[in-house]
């Protein structure tokens, strides 16, 4: 059986590669240009091309930068112009990752695809089910919970066990040099991680309007709403008695919702483009949601209806973000499944 190892040019995809060649798997690297072409496509697609000449496997680069604006970049513009949130790194696997290149590498004879995510794969009660990285600070399963359950049972994670503060010695003690060692920006495609400048240069945004406190008194003007974010405290510019935080954003009415703390905090929320891991009935009672990356997952009930997940959420939690991922575990950090937040409750 053929697998084939995404490499993206940094070190946690390189040793993932190299770990699966002392394990004497049957490999392939395949390294996917997500981007238009640059004088960097030919820096990384070397650089790789020489490690895996060291190890010995086969290496291709494939452009896939024309797939990735259609279904990552398109849509993040277009979600923030509805007066969302997006999360493209939660997009890209599913679409791109564990779509697009895995398509392409199983034309190149591959059955299996194999990633640098810290996360794994292991046997419970409901079959193969994705599973917590053991380094908790690094740990991306909640970036993988929207992937299909078959397509990541054909998937091997070599870094389940891995910290990544022992990635560089491993890598120097295989002989192996990332041409991207250091860790990639925020999200790839936007330079110097300067969103609102990436969509402007994109598309016409949206423009100002009213800043409304949640019993519907204008307060002030916003710029757009597309410029921020539920939560947000800074840069509002909206002079108040006390801090104001961003509650909603009301496309219909261009309105931006803002209040104090205390009304902040959200009962539950709702999320579509619903992917489960296995049955909604098989779930425990409890489970626990996690509504961002940086953020400890927090006990919750949830429910399927309509093609929807409904959490009641346990304990206080701050205002989900609609266009952000609700991740769902059980208490041991396996993964239960994954919606997009449409809106809080």
């Amino acid at each position: 059986m053929t697998i084939a190892v995404a490499v993206s040019g940094g070190m946690d995809s390189l040793l993932a590669l190299a770990l699966l060649k002392e394990q004497g798997e049957e490999l392939v690297a395949v390294h996917g240009h997500f981007l238009p072409p640059s004088p960097s496509w030919g820096r990384v697609a070397d650089g790789l091309a020489a490690a895996c000449e060291t190890l010995g496997v086969p290496f291709h680069a494939l452009d896939l930068h024309e797939a990735f604006d259609d279904r990552v970049i398109k849509p993040f513009v277009a979600e923030y112009r509805a007066g969302l949130t997006p999360n493209p790194c939660a997009m890209c696997n599913p679409r791109m990752k564990f779509g697009v290149l895995f398509d392409a590498a199983r034309n190149l004879g591959a059955e299996r695809l194999a990633t640098g995510h810290y996360v794994s794969m292991e046997d419970r009660e409901q079959g193969r089910m994705l599973v917590r990285g053991q380094d908790a600070s690094k740990d991306q399963s909640y970036f993988l919970s929207l992937v299909p359950a078959e397509k990541l049972r054909l998937a091997d994670f070599p870094l389940a066990r891995t910290f990544k503060r022992d990635v560089p010695a491993i890598l120097a003690e295989h002989g192996l040099t990332p041409p991207l060692p250091s860790e990639s920006q925020e999200i790839c495609f936007v330079p110097d991680d300067d969103y609102q400048r990436f969509l402007t240069a994109r598309c016409d945004m949206p423009g100002p309007g009213p800043a409304a406190l949640p019993d519907g008194r204008i307060i002030g003007e916003h710029q757009g709403l597309w410029r921020h974010t539920q939560g947000q405290r800074r840069g509002l510019g909206i002079p108040w008695s006390e801090p104001l935080y961003v509650l909603a954003k009301d496309v219909t009415s261009n309105t931006l919702v803002v209040g104090p703390k205390e009304h902040l905090a959200a009962n539950g929320c709702v999320a579509g483009q619903v992917n489960l891991m296995c049955a909604a009935e098989d779930w425990p009672g409890d489970v626990w949601v996690q509504t961002r990356y940086r953020q400890k997952a927090k006990p919750a009930r949830a429910w399927l209806s309509g093609g929807k997940l409904y959490f009641d959420f346990l304990e206080p939690h701050t205002r989900p973000t609609p266009g952000q991922v609700a991740a769902v575990y059980d208490e041991a950090g396996t993964v239960l499944g994954g919606g997009v937040i449409e809106e809080a409750l």
